[in-house]
């Protein structure tokens, strides 16, 4: 048995031990007396120790199994196999991705002829790797939390075909031999195609050259950051006009659940627009807001004289308005006079549409006079709601002159 093992069963039996001590020594009032407390601290003080012995040896066995390592690899090949020992299989490989960065740090890359010929080279770009595209989505997760909540696809080509029930057929009372009615449903059916989103950054020969620096990350965040903001912007207020159609837009976006007299809404107006949406909506709905909203609606209470705006006591739950959770975002139109303000509703019901891969484009003359090298980013990206009525808002009336 290791030295290790030893020391963690013995471990574990001196835990139940100071419990069953602790156990037997406390009074029916809950109290322990002064000596047995030290008793059990010193028990405790055991367990400690050798929790930290166990760490300590563990820590001592790694360093030992670092050390020990082979300094150099066998050649286990196959005659006339590849030495590295890797096969190519497509984007998601070790080596693409290697020969995809060597590519982006250096022009003049004799892997990337023979590796990136496995990817698409069309209009003098290829496909990101998978796992820097992974990399990539999981910036815009960062940035863009609708991504979470909506509904994302992936298309290859073309407009994609979504049939949606316009309206159900209902069932009759008839009387006995009588004629059975009819009562169709009736479908229809949206589309979700593909608008571009591109952005440039320009890099320096130098950081390019410089081995600490870490441009996948850099490039990543930074794209990220750029094309999630545009993104969020889109999905919320987009009009539709080169961009996607958002939440917020008064044409093809949600349905409008209450109107606001004024900019100081009520109680009674975050309570319509809750009851506005239809009860299986509301079982997965959620509040969108921004914080200047969240600001007013703090101050409100209900006909008990409870506040409907509850702080989470939970770490990893969101706060909540009368028991719902709700999210906010600077895109969100703040509260003013004539515009749709808060939404409430299942966002799933909100369609992102992703045309294949990102792609990236390096730029290599352009600003070569300046010592720089350019990088080009772009996605094909779509988001529409595809059930209006899923989501409802509180439009706030405009002024009247």
């Amino acid at each position: 048995m290791s030295k290790v093992l030893e020391l963690r069963e013995k471990r574990a039996k001196a835990w139940e031990a100071a419990k069953k001590f602790l156990d037997a020594k406390r009074t029916a009032d809950g109290f322990v007396s002064a000596e047995d407390a030290a008793a059990y601290d010193r028990m405790e003080a055991d367990v400690v120790n050798l929790g930290k012995e166990i760490e300590r040896l563990e820590r001592q066995a790694a360093i030992d199994a670092e050390l020990a390592r082979a300094t150099s690899t066998p050649i286990t090949n196959q005659p006339n196999g590849r030495i590295d020992g890797e096969v190519k299989t497509g984007r998601a490989t070790e080596e693409y991705k290697r020969a995809f960065w060597n590519g982006m740090r250096n022009r003049i890359s004799y892997d990337v002829q023979n590796a990136l010929s496995i990817g698409t080279d069309s209009e003098g770009g290829y496909l990101v790797p998978d796992e820097y595209e992974k990399k990539l989505v999981e910036s815009l997760q960062d940035e863009v939390f609708f991504r979470s909540l909506a509904t994302v696809i992936r298309t290859s080509s073309g407009d994609r075909k979504i049939p949606i029930v316009t309206s159900k057929g209902e069932a009759a009372w008839i009387d006995e031999e009588g004629q059975f009615p009819e009562s169709d449903d009736s479908f229809g059916q949206t589309s979700i195609g593909a608008y571009k989103l591109a952005t440039m950054i320009k890099v320096s020969d130098e950081l390019l050259n410089d081995s600490v620096f870490n441009i996948e990350q850099y490039i990543s965040k930074e794209f990220g950051r750029r094309i999630g903001a545009k993104e969020e912007e889109a999905f919320f207020v987009g009009d539709g006009q080169g961009k996607p159609i958002g939440l917020f837009n008064t044409t093809s976006g949600a349905e409008t659940g209450v109107t606001a007299a004024t900019v100081s809404i009520t109680f009674d107006d975050v309570m319509d627009l809750y009851y506005s949406l239809r009860a299986p909506y509301r079982n997965k709905a959620s509040w969108l807001l921004n914080d200047s909203t969240v600001k007013a609606i703090r101050k409100l209470k209900d006909g008990n004289g409870n506040y409907i705006w509850q702080p989470s006591v939970r770490e990893g739950e969101p706060d909540r308005i009368l028991n719902r959770p709700y999210r906010t975002s600077i895109y969100v139109p703040e509260l003013a006079e004539g515009k749709r303000v808060m939404a409430f509703g299942d966002y799933s019901y909100y369609w992102i549409a992703d045309r294949q891969g990102r792609s990236f484009k390096r730029l290599n003359e352009l600003y070569a006079a300046t010592g720089q090298v350019g990088f080009l980013a772009c996605e094909r990206v779509d988001g529409k709601l595809i059930l209006s009525e899923a989501v409802k808002t509180l439009d706030v009336k405009a002024k009247t002159t």
